[in-house]
């Protein structure tokens, strides 16, 4: 898996890029999809635990298939760590409409952003590919707003019409302020973040404009 060869021109499932267009995805058979999504639960495991740098092996025996299959759909180390970035970031967009359906907008914004704590939580294992320079990388910090700031935003939006968040925060602030609480801390997990951002969510009920929600 080299390092430092072009990308391949649109990667293990067709797509051109984040924020790019390109032609619609090949159809994979359901074995291959199987071995995609393996492939990328176990890259977020082993990057978490061991860096973007561990071997192509323990990330293929975790997920089960041999090292030529990992090669196969990710012949590139920087096409593994973008596509188990933008998975997790589609998952934690996508989790927001899910959530917005099933609550109350208050209990809908404070759980998405304990949902938004574990994905960065998963991202530490990213850091030093994502802040390395390496061009291959660039697109990823724009994809991350595209994705996040709309999900938090419409979350964010229906918590204050209801009253039960204050007005005056905008979605890129409350993504920078969690962001900001889920920085490393020495002997520390993503239990000491959560609770950090249960202290966040309160305070976001402090000057909630009650009105609306009587109204």
């Amino acid at each position: 898996m080299t390092e430092n060869a072009a990308p391949t021109p649109g990667g293990p499932t067709g797509s051109a890029g984040p924020g790019a267009p390109g032609p619609a995805p090949r159809r994979l058979r359901a074995d291959a999809q199987r071995n995609i999504d393996s492939l990328l639960e176990a890259a977020k495991a082993v990057f978490r635990s061991s860096g973007v740098d561990a071997p192509a092996k323990e990330i293929a025996d975790l997920a089960g298939v041999g090292v030529g299959t990992l090669y196969r759909h990710f012949p590139q180390r920087s096409d593994l760590v973008k596509a188990v970035f933008q998975r997790e970031v589609d998952a934690c967009a996508e989790a927001a409409q899910a959530l917005a359906a099933a609550h109350e907008p208050g209990p809908a914004l404070a759980m998405w952003l304990h949902r938004y704590t574990e994905y960065l939580a998963t991202k530490r294992g990213l850091a030093a590919a994502l802040h390395s320079g390496d061009p291959a990388y660039g697109a990823l910090p724009g994809y991350f707003r595209q994705r996040l700031g709309p999900a938090l935003g419409s979350l964010l939006e229906a918590a204050i019409a209801s009253g039960e968040i204050r007005a005056d925060i905008s979605a890129t602030d409350l993504l920078h302020a969690v962001a900001n609480l889920c920085l490393p801390v020495p002997g520390e997990g993503v239990a000491y973040s959560q609770r950090m951002v249960a202290v966040l969510v309160d305070g976001l009920r402090y000057g909630a404009d009650t009105s609306q929600s009587r109204s």
